[in-house]
């Protein structure tokens, strides 16, 4: 993942659960950045099993999206946890 591009576009890809039906299956977004931002922040625990991220046709699972949410060159900002 080094060089991983955040101004890349993205595709977001969900597979149908039992709970999603009523979910998209697919999603694009303009920049790499806010599909990681959207499935780390937004998107609800019970479709994240089935959901990948493909940024330059590469393909990253769900860990993989986390672990460029928390690099140092994410560049977007980060929510702030309340204590």
């Amino acid at each position: 993942m080094n060089g991983f591009d955040y101004g890349a576009s993205a595709e977001l890809f969900m597979r149908s659960t039992r709970t999603s039906k009523r979910r998209p299956k697919y999603r694009r977004f303009d920049t790499a950045a806010e599909a990681v931002r959207f499935v780390v922040e937004e998107l609800p625990a019970a479709i994240l099993p089935g959901a990948y991220l493909v940024v330059a046709q590469t393909r990253f699972a769900v860990e993989e999206i986390r672990s460029l949410y928390q690099r140092v060159g994410y560049p977007l900002p980060r929510p702030v946890d309340e204590c």
